[in-house]
């Protein structure tokens, strides 16, 4: 069983299913979202964050060191005066990380809480992702996904979960791949299987100006959704202005092609007049 990557956990989450949760973020994303705001999980791999403001050039990171875990990255990643360099990204086995997280039971069992796994994009680590689920058993488990994925994987996925939070960017595939370097065609194959298995799910769009808060838009995603109503809720994520606050810690750049000033829109008549039940968060 290999070892999963993942690059932060975040305890006492209210926003990622129900109840007080932790979240766990595997690296590594198949897409490349203009708005995305964890740059740090794009790449599959371990990786050198570091904040630039406030260094001193004093050299000391460069001289070398005997650390096994700074091999990797041709500088120290411990000796910063400043604390500025992290490594972002770490190996760990399914039971580890699984026997760590248990010892909050008591808090997920009080809160009707649990354990969500974003990303990055959790298919990516099939093997890894299903083993760890199984690992938290009986505790509630959520799985973050984009839906690109394999499809015996993803279903793989949906069968060991309690929960999916599935994200939806766009309903046209010309526009899905422009925004997001992929088109939609498996996103949206994958998102026909969920909604026929009888599952309940959490529908979640992004709301990024100027590209996905147009009526069409929600229109069509508000029909395609209605066969599974009963079943889901669609929570919408406005757009993170703080989007771009990472990337120079990880050398990218960030170019959003929208006017990330401009005010998102959302209206959900066309969600309710189809009876689905909608929230902002």
């Amino acid at each position: 069983m290999p070892d999963g990557v993942i690059f932060d956990i975040r305890e006492l989450t209210v926003h990622d299913g129900p109840g007080v949760r932790t979240t766990v973020f595997l690296k590594g994303c198949p897409l490349r979202c203009n708005w995305c705001h964890n740059p740090e999980g794009l790449s599959p791999r371990p990786e050198l964050m570091i904040r630039k403001a406030g260094c001193t050039n004093c050299g000391l990171c460069r001289q070398g060191c005997d650390h096994e875990e700074c091999r990797p990255f041709d500088r120290c990643a411990k000796i910063c005066p400043q604390n500025l360099i992290q490594i972002c990204g770490k190996e760990i086995g399914a039971e580890a990380l699984a026997d760590m997280l248990k010892k909050s039971t008591d808090i997920f069992e009080e809160t009707g809480g649990g354990v969500t796994v974003s990303g990055g994009e959790p298919l990516l680590q099939p093997e890894f992702l299903v083993e760890f689920l199984r690992r938290l058993a009986p505790l509630h488990t959520a799985v973050e996904t984009s839906g690109y994925g394999d499809a015996d994987v993803f279903m793989r996925v949906v069968e060991t979960a309690d929960l999916i939070l599935f994200d939806i960017k766009h309903m046209d595939s010309g526009m899905h791949k422009r925004w997001t370097g992929v088109d939609n065609h498996l996103i949206l194959e994958n998102l026909e299987r969920l909604m026929s298995c009888g599952k309940r799910f959490v529908a979640r769009m992004p709301l990024i100006p100027g590209v996905n808060d147009t009526e069409e838009n929600f229109a069509e995603m508000a029909g395609f959704l209605s066969r599974a109503k009963e079943r889901l809720i669609l929570e919408v994520l406005p757009y993170n202005r703080l989007a771009g606050a990472k990337y120079d810690s990880v050398s990218r750049e960030y170019s959003p092609r929208f006017d990330v000033d401009a005010a998102v829109r959302f209206r959900g008549e066309e969600f309710d007049k189809r009876g689905i039940k909608w929230k902002v968060l």
